[in-house]
């Protein structure tokens, strides 16, 4: 009997690695075959939308789906995201124009936000806290293999089959995770509650996301309406308002405001945000940097973040052993300090700078984010009740999705402004020469004169946006010192 349940339990971890990768690789995989995808579907001035739209409603969706989890069950639920992005995922393949593909991407996205968090709540439901760490930590290997082999899995499909089948590939992997789940799954039954379902809070929630994550992402922008930011800021207080009065009132609240209450919850998720956010900045500016100042190709500038996934995966399989020795702030201010004194050389550093200091940085983002997030995840799953579990490792996803959009949005907004700083200060230069210097392609002979001044105004604004990035660190730092619990999670 053990055996058999030992059996299932296997083939269940393969299936939540399996959907990991799916949804994680859909980020990533996207990136090589876009170009191709926007020049057949002719679709050049929506191409931003095919990304946006996957993560807007995958971050929409996932708090309500982590919420129907608890109460009705973790394999119906995932089962119902599975179909929707395997369904879907067929649709965006066989799509004609930029405008269906952009939608479906939107469909694909809500069943990506049933899958990513409730990948965690069923490790969570299957392996008792000792063995947890150490599941979340393989489970990190399926995000670390997705980072590193999208890009070129894309490049391979698009050359050898077609961009068609960058979508297509999910449907034959989503139901092989259908079918392990189906048959191999026995889930403890779920009381179905009697309550009745909080719309208004789902309707004030989703209006204020969507808002949000529009908003930030909107800013990084080179022209950005002032009078519209304004309107669209108000306008996420005023829901942002109503959705907590709405959750006040709430019988069965699709977010319970006392989890926020357990500062040591508060805690983990308003770290991974902040380390999502320091993530994302990273991950966009270090090509960049290699690019537009030390003149490396796109492929060797994307080795940059490289040593990131990898060094990721291998150190979350060391936070079993510190969350048994160390509470978890004592755990994460050290290492986030760390972080930060390597990250500082960023805000001052000059072009002639060795290169091998961005693959250090890389490698130690990777060793901190794979220990603290996982430890995030852990400690965030066991400070709250079996019923809330579902919604915890929500918060923890979402937390994660808007730290990196609100990131992007902030440190694109600082950098745009630095640049145009830079051009109203020189006179001589415009956007075209720095997007030309950016992407790396070589400056025309009649205004090569120019080139230092540009690559010292992208550097000026790289220096920006990692100062933004060392004052998340600082609230990273200022949050965690502010935890009052000393004790180890156990």
């Amino acid at each position: 009997m053990i055996k058999n349940k030992n059996i299932s339990t296997g083939f269940i971890m393969v299936a939540v690695l399996i959907a990991t990768f799916m949804t994680s690789v859909e980020t990533t995989i996207i990136t090589t075959a876009l170009p191709t995808i926007v020049s057949h579907l002719n679709g050049l001035s929506f191409q931003s939308w095919v990304f946006a739209t996957y993560l807007l409603t995958t971050a929409l969706s996932t708090p309500i789906y982590g919420k129907l989890s608890d109460r009705w069950g973790r394999k119906p639920v995932f089962m119902i995201g599975l179909l929707i992005f395997s369904i879907v995922s067929l649709l965006c393949g066989l799509a004609n124009n930029i405008i269906f593909l952009i939608l479906f991407r939107g469909l694909q996205g809500i069943g990506a936000g049933a899958i990513m968090p409730i990948t965690f709540t069923i490790i969570a439901d299957l392996f008792d806290y000792e063995r947890r760490s150490t599941m979340l930590a393989l489970n990190n290997t399926a995000w670390g293999i997705s980072a590193l082999l999208g890009p070129l899995l894309g490049g391979y499909i698009v050359e050898t089959l077609s961009w068609h089948w960058v979508f297509f590939i999910n449907v034959p992997l989503g139901l092989l995770v259908f079918l392990i789940v189906f048959f191999k799954y026995n889930e403890k039954s779920h009381r179905v509650e009697k309550h009745k379902i909080d719309y208004k809070g789902i309707l004030f929630l989703s209006s204020f996301l969507l808002i949000l994550l529009i908003t930030f992402q909107n800013l990084g922008n080179f022209k950005i309406n002032l009078f519209l930011i304004t309107c669209l800021i108000v306008l996420i207080v005023i829901l942002g308002i109503l959705f907590y009065k709405t959750e006040k009132n709430a019988s069965d609240p699709i977010i319970p405001l006392e989890l926020f209450r357990n500062r040591v919850f508060s805690i983990q998720i308003s770290t991974a945000l902040l380390l999502s956010a320091i993530q994302i900045g990273f991950q966009t500016y270090f090509p960049m940097w290699l690019q537009a100042i030390y003149k490396s190709s796109a492929s060797l500038a994307g080795l940059a973040v490289t040593p990131s996934p990898i060094f990721w995966l291998l150190s979350s399989f060391f936070v079993g052993t510190l969350v048994k020795k160390w509470p978890p702030k004592k755990i994460s201010l050290p290492l986030i300090l760390l972080m930060s004194v390597f990250y500082f050389p960023l805000t001052i550093i000059s072009s002639s700078f060795p290169q091998l200091i961005f693959y250090i940085i890389s490698a130690i983002t990777g060793i901190t984010l794979g220990i603290i997030i996982t430890m995030n995840t852990l400690v965030s799953q066991r400070v709250v009740t079996d019923s809330n579990l579902g919604t915890a490792s929500a918060m923890l996803t979402l937390g994660r999705t808007l730290g990196q959009t609100i990131a992007t949005g902030i440190l694109g907004l600082t950098f745009n402004l630095t640049l145009n700083s830079g051009i109203q200060s020189h006179g001589k230069i415009n956007s075209s020469m720095i997007n030309n210097c950016i992407g790396g392609i070589q400056l025309t002979t009649d205004i090569k004169n120019y080139e230092s001044i540009i690559r010292q105004t992208v550097l000026s604004g790289m220096h920006n946006v990692f100062i933004v990035i060392m004052l998340i660190f600082a609230i990273a730092l200022i949050i965690n010192i502010m935890d009052k619990n000393n004790s180890i999670i156990n």
